[in-house]
């Protein structure tokens, strides 16, 4: 055993695909408009793989370019866990896929499925795994979707919010006073109906009924899903400041689950929340699920953290799933993977 050695993120990176999907082209299918778009949601635009693109392709440029941002070879990652809910396939596990794509040859690979709330579980996986075996010294935990590909392009719920993208990050032991503490996660599987892909697994197996009646889609009851967020997320907030003893104006950084930059905005501003210290990326990916945190923390990586500061994690999903966490940053880098020239979504996607 290893004691109670400090785990916290020694690099990051994140991947979204080349193509991206305007308002404009949304609102044609979903019979809305971009404008109804952009104010109902704040969302501006979103990736979408492509074709031949799946979840373990963009978690693995992701991958990489943590490994990359925190120094390693991947071949010195010793553990790795995706956190996605929309894998490759049923079975096996996607983070097996993205093990063999990065070459971590010694990496024990599993994922985590809590939907939006993956990556911060996955994260608490990886912490707790850490602490207790001194034979493994970094773990790779990376948030995936390929949303798009079970997206209805008519139905205006989802449509417009869902997207493509990946994010990762090194986890690994930090100096004392720093990384993760006060994890806290919860589910309620009463509510496990409200958002979900409900045909292709073994309570409806695929058949031309399933695929007829759209079943292998996104389905999500918006409304109360909306008053699940207005619920959480403030609680989520105010319980991980009383488990730390801190105050709003004590927390450096706070970073969200992106379901609606609107939304998030405005909960925000209730909460008191200062808006220069609340990282809002969902404007510009859209909802990417469990790559929306640690996207969003990878971007304040990259700009307005610095060593020692506070930073506040919140997540929520489907499930339903919800938790938080307190990280002391410790000034690890994040870096984008190399990009190709951003394409139209017009060029076979969703067709």
């Amino acid at each position: 055993m290893t004691g109670e050695r400090p785990i916290g993120i020694l690099g990051m990176g994140t991947h979204l695909p080349p193509t991206v999907r305007t308002n404009a082209e949304v609102a044609r299918g979903a019979g809305v408009t971009a404008e109804w778009i952009s104010e109902r949601t704040g969302v501006l635009k979103r990736h979408v793989a492509g074709p031949e693109e799946a979840a373990s392709d963009l978690g693995a440029h992701a991958v990489r370019a943590a490994a990359d941002a925190a120094g390693i070879d991947v071949a010195d990652i010793g553990l790795l866990i995706c956190g996605t809910s929309t894998p490759d396939e049923l079975g096996p596990s996607t983070a097996c896929r993205i093990q063999t794509a990065v070459g971590a040859t010694g990496a024990v690979a599993l994922d985590v499925v809590a939907a939006c709330s993956g990556w911060l579980f996955a994260a608490k996986v990886a912490h707790d795994w850490l602490r207790g075996d001194a034979g493994v010294r970094y773990a790779a935990v990376v948030g995936v979707e390929a949303y798009s590909k079970f997206v209805d392009p008519a139905d205006r719920a989802t449509a417009v919010l869902f997207a493509d993208g990946a994010a990762a990050a090194v986890l690994g032991p930090v100096p004392d006073g720093q990384g993760f503490t006060h994890f806290s996660l919860g589910s309620d599987g009463a509510l496990a109906d409200r958002v979900l892909i409900p045909a292709g697994g073994s309570r409806r197996p695929a058949s031309t009924a399933t695929v007829t009646a759209n079943g292998h889609r996104i389905h999500m009851d918006g409304r109360t899903i909306g008053r699940f967020i207005t619920d959480v997320f403030p609680r989520l907030i105010t319980d991980a400041l009383d488990r730390g003893g801190l105050r709003i104006e004590d927390v450096d950084c706070f970073v969200a689950h992106q379901p609606n930059p609107v939304l998030l905005r405005r909960i925000g501003a209730d909460l008191g929340i200062p808006a220069d210290r609340l990282v809002v990326v969902g404007d510009e990916v859209g909802n990417i699920g469990a790559a929306s945190a640690p996207y969003a923390l990878a971007r304040a990586a990259g700009g307005r953290l610095r060593p020692g500061d506070r930073v506040l994690l919140a997540v929520f999903g489907a499930g339903m799933t919800w938790g938080s966490a307190l990280l002391t940053w410790s000034g690890a880098p994040g870096l984008t993977s190399a990009q190709t020239a951003v394409r139209p979504a017009s060029e076979g996607v969703f067709r």
